[in-house]
């Protein structure tokens, strides 16, 4: 590795001495040789936008011959003998919008697959093709004992946007034994929003090895930015072997160098059919409409998988590109009318078809605690922006209402949705449907809250630690109105959400008590517990037995009026992020105004915070009852938007980049 290791970030000092103890002697004078895992079934586009910088607005008029003839050489390719160019051809069909297609070929061969590295590129392609439930196929080769298809799955799931809770992801980036499992999961952890996996991406751009040097550029022309652009130039005067330039001067096309796009329209007529392949591939990345004659002469290529990529440039580029992946989408999904006045405590849950369901609470008349509401549904397609006609998921079964929901995926691949049914101001209790039709129907309701009293569970609140027991942190009063005082504990299930008993602890707090419970697991196994108080501060509890028993309360060392906080993990880096209201008026009902509505981060679980922002600053509305749920690179939110008005809300969903958080 050329340069100082001194002169890189502290944070990825160990990361790059790792990599540089694992590299092998240089090879710059030998024949660079592509590593299999990336001769056999590199996939140069990803499912979310393949062009992350160039050209973005170009697309190109396909004629009705030329498309025909770019299906016929897709289809041909997918029923071909050669597996690896049959997988880049159902990719092909996909980014070109005939998706069913692939699914009816490729569902049937999964089952009866056995080997890993094929079964991910299957599984990928069925996720590209809007089957995202198959991405559990690959997250379980990452995490399994076998190596052999480690290096693929986390390819396959960089390349789809898929990385699950984090977990094996994070583990295969930490480990120093694999040097290209470490690559590309950081690839994929990067993309998902990762800083310091991006730098570590960027360091090894200086690696002595052209293999080590060619994957780190490739990554980077897929998710770098145009900093990234003078990184990979200065490495060109070391690339000795045609293909490794080629893949430079791509990935340089890509972030939006004129050069680079030169360089690419050059190789398109290269005499190496793996440069036309690579350059065909990148074409697409890089939004090079500027190539289509060259690409629909390349569609009768004799070399098979070129013409595939060809083909496949040719429909995506007709295709309208993809949104701007730092978008910050922020839309007002249920406004609050003269009718229903109040729609908050939300929850947002993405299907497997790649769409969301957001439920939250329709209340009627007014817009009390206490007034008639029932949960309802509304489903979007294109990650937030349009919403379909809402749809009653939960009735009215209550005296009063029934109101904040929770949606939670159930290892299962089932759908539990949590609401709360109320009767009284004595009778409040949460109960658990589960669907088994990713929400299009919900079976029989089961009791979560079986002994008396009036029990909160917040919406979006259900927790699944690591050995499978579903936790529901409830807050528990005789009577809201005659005692309003609670104390906070869970409710514990170890059958999925099938039956369900009351942890024997609790947690108190001075005033009102410790209402609003968030639970969240810890690395070192034990779970925390944070609530709303009185006292001006987040208050903070610890369980060493899997949520039965509680520490006394303390604070969590941040401020905060009477409102609900909302903590989670981030699967991309395993750090915390909190939501909540950063301020405290003393005096002031409830300790002042539910705004700013912010976040930070904990990178030492919960002891401090940092990265603090807010996500809404105005001081005349009001922000509250978050739900968060990260969905592939996003951090999905819903909050209450108040109005003009006493007890006017509306509900708003939110959806930023994780790297947001980290700017």
């Amino acid at each position: 590795m050329r340069g100082s290791i001194l002169q890189m970030p502290r944070d990825c000092l160990d990361s790059v001495r790792a990599l540089k103890k694992m590299a092998p002697p240089s090879r710059q004078h030998e024949k660079f040789n592509m590593p299999n895992s990336l001769r056999h079934g590199v996939t140069l586009m990803s499912l979310v936008c393949l062009s992350l910088n160039a050209h973005a607005d170009d697309t190109i008029d396909l004629d009705d011959a030329t498309r025909k003839k770019c299906l016929t050489v897709l289809r041909s390719g997918l029923h071909g003998d050669d597996f690896w160019p049959s997988i880049h051809a159902a990719e092909g069909l996909t980014l070109g919008g005939y998706e069913q297609e692939v699914i009816a070929f490729l569902t049937p061969k999964l089952p009866d697959e056995k080997d890993d590295q094929r079964r991910c590129g299957i599984s990928r392609e069925l996720v590209r093709a809007g089957r995202r439930s198959n991405a559990a196929v690959m997250l379980s080769i990452l995490a399994g004992d076998d190596d052999y298809g480690h290096v693929h799955a986390a390819e396959s799931l960089y390349k789809v946007v898929e990385i699950g809770d984090g977990v094996a992801m994070r583990r295969a980036f930490h480990q120093n034994d694999n040097l290209r499992l470490k690559l590309m999961a950081a690839a994929a952890l990067a993309r998902c929003g990762n800083p310091e996996a991006m730098r570590v991406l960027r360091s090894v751009l200086q690696h002595e090895d052209p293999e080590i040097l060619r994957i780190a550029a490739w990554i980077l022309g897929r998710i770098g930015d145009s900093s990234d652009i003078a990184r990979i130039q200065k490495e060109l005067p070391r690339c000795e072997e045609e293909l490794l330039r080629a893949y430079l001067h791509h990935s340089l096309a890509a972030l939006g160098d004129e050069d680079g796009r030169s360089a690419l329209a050059a190789n398109l007529n290269n005499a190496d059919g793996a440069v036309r392949t690579y350059a065909a591939t990148f074409a697409g990345d890089a939004r090079a409409d500027n190539v289509a004659d060259t690409l629909r002469r390349m569609l009768d290529d004799a070399h098979p998988d070129a013409a595939i990529r060809a083909a496949q440039t040719l429909l995506f580029l007709s295709r309208p590109a993809a949104p701007d992946p730092g978008e910050d989408v922020s839309v007002v999904v249920y406004p609050s009318t003269k009718q229903n006045p109040r729609y908050t405590e939300g929850s947002v849950l993405p299907l497997f078809d790649g769409s969301l369901l957001f439920a939250a609470t329709e209340f009627k008349g007014t817009g009390s605690d206490f007034a008639e509401a029932h949960v309802v549904g509304r489903r979007s397609t294109d990650g937030g922006r349009t919403w379909d006609e809402s749809r009653v998921l939960q009735r009215n079964t209550g005296g009063m209402n029934v109101m904040s929901v929770t949606m939670r995926r159930l290892p299962s691949g089932q759908i539990a949705m949590f609401y709360l049914q109320k009767n009284s101001h004595t009778d409040l209790d949460l109960f658990v449907r589960i669907s088994s039709d990713e929400a299009a129907t919900f079976g029989d309701p089961v009791l979560v809250t079986a002994d008396d009293g009036y029990h909160v569970v917040n919406n979006d609140r259900i927790v699944q630690l690591s050995t499978g027991r579903l936790l529901a942190p409830a807050a528990s009063t005789p009577d809201v109105h005659k005692v309003n005082h609670f104390v906070s504990h869970c409710y514990l299930s170890d059958d999925n959400g099938r039956t369900w008993r009351g942890g024997s602890g609790s947690v108190d707090a001075p005033k009102r008590g410790a209402m609003e419970p968030e639970v969240i697991e810890l690395t070192d196994g034990r779970v925390m517990m944070i609530v709303r108080t009185q006292l001006g501060f987040i208050g903070r509890s610890y369980s060493g037995d899997g949520g039965g028993t509680w520490t006394e309360m303390q604070s969590l060392g941040v401020k905060a009026p009477e409102a609900p906080s909302t903590l989670r993990r981030i699967p991309a880096t395993g750090d915390l992020l909190l939501v909540w209201n950063n301020t405290f008026t003393a005096g002031a009902g409830h300790g002042g105004k539910r705004t700013p509505l912010t976040a930070a981060i904990s990178r030492d679980e919960g002891k401090s915070w940092q990265h603090v922002k807010n996500l809404e600053a105005d001081s005349d509305r009001t922000y509250s009852y978050t739900s968060l749920v990260f969905s592939r690179d996003r951090a999905v939110m819903s909050y209450w938007d108040s109005g003009a008005g006493q007890g006017i809300l509306s509900c708003r969903f939110r959806s930023l980049p994780v790297s947001w958080f980290y700017r």
